[in-house]
């Protein structure tokens, strides 16, 4: 059999649009001689859709565009996925559910049974898990369609069903009862650095255990702070990878599994690579699906503004890219000649206001409020302030996305200012430590130097006082980021932190910090997510609490 993965980048309730993509790529694939073409999870509405699954126009539309998908497939067949109306009157509503195609109509229909709940999932709030199981017939061939989690799980997981309900089932055991000749897996796996081999791990070890090929097709594009890397691939039954789509773009490929040919397979890149081209990607997508085209930041000479700059230009283009200059009293003279050669390395536009006549205007008037007080943070977050008013009104004039610099490292353990350097759109490395942020400025200099090397070598300070240093209030970050990564992705406690040699004192004064500053990140713009966890959706902690 011929099969087509379609890996496609979709937008969330563009109904016309990826409807529209899907019947070319059923059409493409048709004409290339295929018997089946492949798309991923909730293609028909974009994944993942929220509480827009709650709206009955959504669900109703989405049912058009699979019939109407449908039609389009004569001498093929196709697997796309949408939301399934449940007609039991017992559980949720919906199913999330694959419709495989073909002859005009709808042939069968295969619903999701383990639905995640962790991390940045959350679709048992939707939907109902599945309890029968089925393959469908075609050209000779028993096919097994799962979706996503279904295949992933190695072990039984236990799921409510219904109503009080405990439902324990591994769907790949229950599937390869009724002997399948292959696996077909549709998903919507966002990307990590880190979970690319495990990803890999998880769909080999699987063919080798049932003895069953698996096609597994990813999408790849952002969905705000979702971002998808595509990476499908063909696994044989022997658990060999046999072929494999690209990485971060759209791909189309045709397996026949009686000529397989030479195995292809994607090079393997670094992790840093890899989060620069998915932060490329998201970037991109959030502009062009948001229908915006330019963007704005602050660029200060220091290193997070510098890759932010970078990131914006590969993913715009440098005639879309506005930046400005803002030095104060405390600036130092190199940190405006850095922002400026970096501004035209990059050929993008830039303009430099002096902010210290805006700063002395709003401390004159605070002087009576603060007479008899000593100058301290308050005075020092004026400043981020006041940068904040100015970027925003080039955002409000000229119709600009204003981009965040802040550092993962940062906006742990709240360093920044609310309503200032916090300020933007999107968060562009807010998922992305400062130690990840130098490695980041090195691979974009590997071709001949962007970022001025001064920017790269330099203390990294905020530039708020005299002579400031960021280690004046924070560990060292070759230290802080092995703590907060321990804490945050690892959700070590304390103690497990402290027994792998860190200072007692620095441990938990660093995750107080992490802690009393959820405030902070609360509020603060959405975040491009390229670890196992990010904060935002991914990781939710009540802002009052004694922990």
């Amino acid at each position: 059999m011929k099969v087509t993965l379609a890996q496609l980048n979709y937008i969330i309730g563009d109904f016309e649009g990826n409807a529209v993509k899907i019947i070319e790529t059923i059409e493409k694939a048709k004409n290339a001689g295929a018997d089946l073409v492949v798309f991923s999870e909730l293609s028909v509405t974009g994944y993942y859709p929220h509480d827009l699954l709650e709206k009955k126009e959504f669900i109703r539309k989405a049912e058009e565009r699979v019939k109407q998908i449908a039609a389009s497939c004569n001498n093929i067949a196709a697997i796309v996925g949408a939301p399934r109306i449940n007609e039991n009157e017992e559980g949720k509503t919906l199913y999330n559910a694959a419709f495989f195609l073909t002859d005009g109509k709808i042939r069968s229909v295969h619903n999701k049974t383990l639905l995640p709940t962790y991390d940045i999932f959350d679709e048992y709030r939707h939907f109902e898990p599945n309890q029968e199981f089925n393959v469908v017939e075609y050209k000779g061939e028993k096919i097994a369609v799962t979706i996503c989690e279904d295949l992933w799980d190695e072990q039984p997981t236990a799921n409510e069903f219904g109503k009080n309900k405990l439902y324990r089932v591994s769907p790949m055991e229950e599937l390869a009862k009724l002997r399948p000749d292959f696996v077909v897996n549709i998903s919507a796996s966002p990307f990590s650095y880190n979970q690319e081999s495990w990803r890999k791990d998880v769909l080999v070890s699987k063919a080798k255990r049932f003895n069953t090929p698996i096609f597994y097709v990813n999408q790849i594009g952002a969905q705000t702070e979702l971002i998808f890397d595509g990476g499908s691939v063909f696994i044989n039954e022997q658990g060999e990878i046999v072929k494999e789509l690209k990485y971060f773009e759209e791909d189309f490929l045709i397996v026949d599994t009686q000529e397989l040919g030479e195995p292809e397979v994607q090079p393997k890149a670094d992790h840093i690579e890899k989060i620069h081209d998915a932060l490329v990607l998201g970037l991109r997508d959030y502009f062009r699906k948001m229908g915006f085209k330019q963007a704005t930041l602050g660029l200060s000479g220091g290193i997070d503004s510098a890759v932010t700059a970078v990131l914006a230009v590969e993913a715009l283009g440098p005639e879309n890219v506005r930046v400005l200059l803002m030095p104060s009293k405390y600036s130092s003279g190199h940190s405006v000649d850095d922002a400026r050669q970096l501004a035209e390395n990059l050929g993008i536009q830039y303009d430099i206001i002096k902010i210290q006549n805006a700063v002395d205007e709003f401390e004159k008037e605070l002087a009576p409020l603060f007479e008899g007080t000593n100058p301290d943070v308050t005075e020092e977050n004026i400043q981020a302030r006041a940068r904040g008013v100015f970027v925003m009104a080039v955002s409000n004039k000229f119709g600009h996305i204003l981009l965040n610099t802040t550092n993962k490292s940062e906006c742990a353990v709240g360093y920044g200012t609310l309503y200032g350097d916090m300020n933007g759109g999107l968060a562009v490395l807010g998922d992305v430590y400062k130690t990840d942020v130098f490695q980041m400025a090195r691979f974009m200099n590997a071709h001949g130097e962007i970022i001025p090397e001064n920017t790269i070598t330099k203390p990294p300070s905020a530039e708020l006082r005299p002579d400031q240093k960021d280690t004046d209030s924070l560990p060292d970050y070759s230290v802080l980021d092995e703590i907060l990564f321990s804490f945050i992705e690892l959700n070590q406690s304390p103690q497990e932190i402290i027994a792998k040699g860190f200072d007692e004192k620095e441990v938990n004064r660093v995750i107080r910090m992490v802690n009393i500053n959820e405030y902070k990140r609360f509020q603060a713009a959405p975040i491009l997510r390229v670890s196992s966890k990010a904060f935002g959706f991914g990781r939710k902690m009540p802002l009052v609490a004694r922990y």
